[in-house]
């Protein structure tokens, strides 16, 4: 038997650099963090924003999400999506634009 998987529409954001500043050390980058939690928040689901040192002052942010499969990490470029059962989830981009198309 052959199946098609039925169509569903979802919420997404995706996690971005909205501002690059100059500054002495560099670039500073600003993030839609903030819109991310208001996103999932809104849902009674938290998230963590966390910085780890890259070699650069800026750092890499990243967010953890809790999944229904644990705690995952979404990196900037990356989806966080809601799915049919309220649930978060990140998704990367190329992913994401293979299986989504906007409505």
């Amino acid at each position: 038997m052959r199946f098609r998987k039925k169509p569903v529409v979802i919420e997404a954001i995706q996690f971005k650099v909205i501002k690059e500043i100059p500054c002495k050390y560099g670039t500073h980058k600003e993030y839609n963090d903030f819109e991310i939690i208001d996103f999932v928040s809104a849902h009674n689901h938290f998230v963590r924003v966390g910085t780890e040192s890259n070699g650069e002052p800026d750092g890499l942010t990243f967010i953890e999400i809790p999944t229904l499969e644990g705690t995952m990490r979404a990196d900037v470029g990356d989806w966080i999506i809601k799915g049919v059962a309220g649930e978060f989830y990140p998704c990367k981009p190329d992913i994401f634009e293979a299986t989504y198309e906007p409505v």
